[in-house]
């Protein structure tokens, strides 16, 4: 019996063995499988995979690189300024029986974002001048201040205090000057510690004005001057600056690049303090004061009018010769502050010391060579119908 069992459990073996080699090969298939899959992932025993027929998964891995940031469109925006040098209406009581008529021929030349003037003298009806009684060579000038607006209706959107004249009637002529100013709708400059911000062509235009003396921003204190400066470029897009300075009359009309004088009174060195105000961050600087012409030039790109003579003074300036000769500054300025384009416009006092458009062109003739005498390979090129080239 006993060999029975075991005979019969012999019998039995091949059966279970049988039955494993059956399972063998559907493992190896499997496995099989799951190496081609595998393959296909890592690259290498693709073409071995497919040859025993796997089944395949195909993964596609696409690398990108960062790709940069597109750069800012460039900013197109301009602003267009029309400047001009010593201009009053008169001094009470000889005055034009009209403001606006007295300006009449120049409207059109007055024109632009930014319409510039230096005010000689006082909008006043204070009558304690600086002059004493019977005092000779003394000038304090002073004109209503309701002919404000006349200077509002010719043009003009900024006039700068910052001259000689701006307190000949003391602290109560040069507040209602101020304040005559602004209620006619123009902006003013010039006064000590002064930053006038407007905004203009869709940009905030911060301006100063600068001059030798006490009662003005100060042009003697250069360390002052280029921290207002410094200060301005911080508020405003663009700075303008308008200096009074250097000597004056028909033999002033060169730039020395020294200090200057005039009846022993100091006017500063114009070139010194104009290139240190772009330095500090001007993109634009106008002069007055000398009463006549001088050239301009570009500087650091960078446009600087060294003198745009007088421009309007009913019986207030001398008319003779070069102290006539006058212009309308037309200059377009980048965005960032940069000399784009410049015109000349000439004009000419006539009569009363009323300005008008001059077609002999002779305020052109002048800037171009007094700059070319003057400032060398930085002065600018004029054609002889006013188009301002750089150098």
């Amino acid at each position: 019996m006993e060999r029975t069992d075991a005979h019969a459990r012999r019998r039995r073996r091949p059966r279970r063995w049988a039955r494993i080699a059956a399972v063998l090969p559907l493992c190896a298939a499997s496995l099989a499988a799951g190496y081609g899959a595998h393959a296909l992932l890592s690259g290498p025993g693709e073409s071995a995979a497919r040859a025993r027929g796997a089944p395949t998964t195909t993964v596609t891995v696409t690398k990108t690189s960062p790709q940069p940031k597109p750069s800012p469109p460039p900013d197109r925006r301009t602003l267009s300024v029309a400047a001009v040098g010593d201009t009053m209406l008169g001094s009470t009581p000889a005055l034009p029986p009209s403001p606006s008529a007295y300006l009449a021929a120049m409207h059109a030349e007055l024109r632009g974002d930014i319409v510039f003037g230096n005010l000689e003298g006082t909008l006043t009806d204070a009558t304690a001048s600086k002059c004493k009684p019977g005092a000779k060579d003394c000038f304090a000038f002073r004109a209503p201040p309701q002919f404000a607006p006349g200077l509002r209706s010719a043009g003009f959107t900024v006039m700068s205090n910052a001259n000689n004249h701006s307190y000949d009637f003391g602290a109560a002529g040069q507040a209602d000057t101020v304040r005559a100013l602004r209620a006619a709708g123009i902006a003013q400059t010039g006064l000590p510690g002064e930053i006038t911000v407007v905004q203009a062509g869709g940009m905030r235009v911060a301006l100063l004005g600068f001059a030798p003396y006490s009662d003005t921003a100060s042009l003697l204190d250069l360390p002052a001057a280029e921290a207002l400066l410094a200060r301005a470029g911080t508020m405003a897009d663009i700075v303008v600056v308008a200096i009074h300075a250097g000597a004056e009359g028909t033999a002033a009309q060169h730039v020395t690049g020294g200090e200057e004088s005039y009846v022993g009174e100091d006017r500063g060195n114009p070139e010194a303090f104009a290139h240190m105000a772009v330095d500090a961050g001007a993109d634009l600087v106008l002069g007055s004061g000398p009463h006549v012409l001088r050239g301009m030039e570009i500087y650091r790109g960078r446009l600087i009018a060294y003198s745009l003579g007088n421009f309007a003074g009913y019986h207030n300036f001398g008319l003779d010769g070069v102290l006539a000769d006058s212009v309308v500054l037309h200059v377009r300025l980048s965005a960032k502050g940069a000399f784009r384009s410049g015109r000349i416009a000439s004009v000419r006092l006539v009569d009363a010391g009323m300005p008008e458009p001059d077609p002999a062109a002779t305020g052109v003739r002048l800037i171009a060579e007094l700059s070319r005498a003057d400032l060398g390979s930085r002065a600018i090129r004029v054609t002889p119908a006013g188009r301002i080239t750089p150098p």
